[in-house]
């Protein structure tokens, strides 16, 4: 004969299996939790000389007529200048 610990704990065994097979509780289709919405506080930005991506906030940025041309530091933007010297003194 079988003891009562031992039924209990076949019982919870069942109880596992029967879980394991049915898988999760699924929520009903109105009562599905919202998801948060992503919140988008800087936009990254790659630089023309090192190709290195930047936001938007932490780059060194200089105008070129309407454009505005983003670097991630002062010497990216001065290697951008001496290139740009260097292509219109070819082109002349």
């Amino acid at each position: 004969m079988m003891g009562p610990l031992r039924i209990v704990i076949l019982l919870v065994l069942l109880y596992i299996l029967y879980r394991l097979l049915t898988g999760p509780k699924k929520r009903p289709a109105g009562k599905a939790r919202p998801e948060p919405a992503a919140r988008v506080t800087d936009v990254l930005e790659e630089d023309p000389v090192c190709h290195v991506c930047i936001p938007r906030t932490q780059a060194v940025t200089m105008r070129d007529g309407d454009e505005t041309i983003y670097f991630c530091s002062r010497e990216c933007l001065a290697r951008y200048h001496e290139e740009n010297k260097k292509n219109r003194a070819s082109k002349t």
